[in-house]
Formats: C-alpha cells, sequence, structure tokens
C-alpha cells in the first residue's frame, strides 16, 4: 500500500486546486499514467502518477485546496489484497463509524482493522471495508445487495463500482456539482514569476554572451523542405534552432541539468523548455522531454502539441518540473536580442532574436542575407564564458548543415 501525495509542481508552489480525478477506485494505474488534474499559479496542470498498481480509495474530493504533500489517494500495489477481519464476539460493541486511515496505517501492508457492520437482521451480518462503506453510502446502495469478492464474501470497492455499473435500470444518481473551469489568475502567475526569477538573480551568479548567426544557409533549406510538404508538415525556423541548441549540449554538457546538489552532476537527458508566452498575458516554460532523442519533425510535433496544450491549460506535471535547460525564442515579429534569467534549479538558458535581413559578406561579397543574435545566460558556478563560447559556436555550426539536424 502506498500513497499518492500532492505533487510540488516548482520551488514557488505551496498549495494546488485538486480539479477533477480522471480515476476511481478499482482502477489499474501504470507509472506515468495522468490520474487527475491540479490548478497552481502556472494554470491547470495533467499530474502523472509515479507508481503502478491499484486504486484502492480516493482521499481528497473536487475542489479542495491542499499543500504540497498532503495525501490524495490511496494505491495498492500489484497482487496486493485487502484482508477483512472476521467479526468479533457479539458482545462486543460494534463502532458507529469506520475506523480512520491514520488507524489503518498502524496494521501491517495489506490489512485493514476490524470492519464495523451493518446487520440487515439479527442472523445477517454484511462485511465491507471502509472504502466499500463510503462508496455504497454515497450512492444509496444497501450493501446487502452487493456480491462481495473479498475473504470471507466481504464486500471491497470494487466489487460496489462494479455492481453500480451494472445497475443501468435504477433511477441516476445525482449530478456531481460542476465545478469552475479552471482559468489561470495573471495576479498570481506574475506572482510566481517574480518569485522564481528573483531566486535567480539572487542565487545564480549569471553571464552573458551572444552571437551573430548567418541563417541564409538554413534559410536556403527549410524554403526548398516546406514546398515539399503538406502544410500541416511543415517546419518552422525555431524547430531547427531547438535542434541545434540541443545538439550542441554533447560539446558542454555542463550547461544542462538542474542545480540540486553539490557539486552538480550535468543531466544525462535534455528535457528542452520552451518558453511559451499565454494569450491572456504571463509566461510559462514547460518542456519537451527527452528531447535530444528527437529529430527535426519529432521536435516540431512536440511543439505544436506542448503550445496547444499549454494554452488550453492541460500541462502534466512532468513537463512543468523536469527541464534541463531552456529555449526562448522570439519569432519573426521580436527583437534582435534578448539576455534572459536563468530558470532554477537549471544552469543555462538559451535566447534567439528575430531573424533579420542584414548586409551579409560571402565569399567577400557584400549580398544580403539573413542573421540572427543567439544569447546565453550561464550559471557562473558549473560554466565559464569560454565554454559558453565554445557552445554558441557550435550552435551556429551546426545551423550551416540543417539538412544533417
Amino acid at each position: 500500500m502506498s500513497i499518492f501525495r500532492m505533487p510540488s509542481l516548482g520551488a514557488d508552489m505551496e498549495s494546488g486546486k485538486l480539479v477533477e480525478w480522471l480515476v476511481a477506485p478499482g482502477d489499474k494505474v501504470a507509472r506515468g499514467d495522468v490520474v487527475a488534474v491540479v490548478e497552481t499559479q502556472k494554470g491547470a496542470i495533467e499530474i502523472e502518477i509515479f507508481d503502478s498498481g491499484v486504486v484502492a480509495e480516493l482521499l481528497a474530493q473536487p475542489g479542495e485546496t491542499l499543500p504540497v504533500g498532503a495525501p490524495l489517494a490511496r494505491l495498492m500495489d500489484a497482487g496486493e489484497t485487502i484482508a477483512v477481519m472476521p467479526p468479533g464476539p457479539k458482545s462486543v460493541p460494534e463502532p458507529e463509524v469506520a475506523p480512520s486511515f491514520a488507524d489503518s496505517a498502524q496494521q501491517p501492508v495489506g490489512t485493514l482493522p476490524a470492519i464495523p457492520r451493518e446487520p440487515t437482521s439479527p442472523e445477517l451480518v454484511t462485511l465491507a471495508s471502509p472504502g466499500a462503506r463510503a462508496r455504497a453510502a454515497a450512492a444509496g446502495l444497501a450493501l446487502a445487495e452487493v456480491a462481495g469478492s473479498g475473504p470471507g464474501g466481504a464486500v471491497l470497492i470494487g466489487d460496489v463500482e462494479r455492481h453500480l455499473k451494472a445497475a443501468l435500470t435504477k433511477p441516476a444518481l445525482p449530478d456531481a456539482p460542476v465545478l469552475p473551469k479552471p482559468c489561470i489568475d495573471m495576479t498570481a502567475m506574475r506572482r510566481a514569476i517574480s518569485t522564481a526569477m528573483s531566486r535567480s538573480k539572487r542565487e545564480i551568479p549569471h553571464y552573458y554572451l551572444c552571437h551573430e548567426i548567418d541563417l541564409q544557409t538554413a534559410q536556403i533549406w527549410l524554403e526548398a523542405e516546406n514546398t515539399a510538404r503538406a502544410p500541416d508538415k511543415r517546419l518552422l525556423m525555431t524547430a531547427l534552432l531547438i535542434r541545434a541548441a540541443v545538439r550542441a549540449l554533447a560539446r558542454v554538457p555542463e550547461l544542462n541539468g538542474r542545480f540540486e546538489g553539490d557539486p552538480f552532476a550535468p543531466s544525462s537527458s535534455v528535457h528542452c523548455g520552451m518558453a511559451i508566452a499565454l494569450r491572456g498575458g504571463g509566461l510559462i516554460a514547460p518542456a519537451i522531454l527527452d528531447a535530444g532523442d528527437k529529430d527535426v519533425d519529432s521536435l516540431m510535433n512536440s511543439m505544436r502539441d506542448l503550445v496547444a496544450r499549454t494554452r488550453a491549460g492541460r500541462l502534466r506535471n512532468s513537463e512543468v518540473t523536469q527541464g534541463t535547460i531552456t529555449v526562448s525564442s522570439l519569432g519573426e515579429k521580436g527583437v534582435d536580442a534578448l539576455f534572459g534569467v536563468i530558470y532554477p534549479p537549471q544552469v543555462a538558458l538559451i535566447g534567439f532574436g528575430a531573424p533579420r535581413l542584414k548586409p551579409m559578406v560571402h565569399d567577400n561579397v557584400v549580398e544580403p542575407g539573413v542573421a540572427l543574435t543567439a544569447s546565453l545566460a550561464g550559471d557562473h558556478r558549473v560554466s565559464d564564458g569560454r565554454r559558453g563560447a565554445v557552445y554558441l559556436t557550435e550552435i551556429d555550426r551546426l545551423l550551416q548543415e540543417p539538412e544533417k539536424l
């Protein structure tokens, strides 16, 4: 038996509001499954579970605001069963309420304390787990009507759920209260951004570099490539930039990781955060997980999906909490350059200004060309300007061979 708790979705998070459950008692879950939606300062986040098993009991209700670490659900391990103690002598008074989880937590794993009985007659006693009693009571169902599958014929939560699903001819249960659709509180978001950026400038000794990159070759290749593609399969320059930024980390791996222990250890995987501006204002930087394993097409698909889900408020907690480096691109309508603030506990942020038509020198001839300014904000605790310069020039080199990205 294990407890699924309210996760931390950032250093600035103290609590979250449970918006909805996506599982019910008796459901099997596997590591990585989305089981709930929690509303935070960053918006509504889909919460993934990190254990596999069977949902035994939901301990929190939609609409509740709970602190980080608060119990949300109980999860049984695969193959684990709930043993029900046989009823004691009739002379022993029965408890009027089911024992609390705090009481049952003292019992050996896989067991529950004696279950209170609700006799339907002097001769008949129905055995049931506390969760089954609570579910049956909420549904207005008499336990005597349910066939139990537990030890001694005890009724378990799964038995109640199966009975309710089968009872299609019975009156429908009252609709659950409709909760308001999650929305982003911009005041709370600005406060969260302020907290994270203040922490960054207070704790991280930043250094900054910038480098102009000739994009003419990449631009010509991209236009030719997109001509042969259907509109929904075309690439954006941003996909090439992210691909180059991710691949260049192989030369300077110390820029990829999270400073959560001393000494710092680079991450073996690249989870590339992508700064996304929200339509109503504000900024969030969820990560493209395992970006180092994706080619340009896969990155383009991931970008489209991430932007759509960010603006719809359907991010996953792993995307919010596991980033190892962040890319911020202002696109075609932005300014020439940006110098960002590192998102802690990451150790680097790459900025790409808007591509501009500029006079460029090619083979000693001045001609118009496309260029952009790439910038790096680095953490001086783990790297220095010389290594940062290697990184930016490696991005430049990779973009001169776009067909190999």
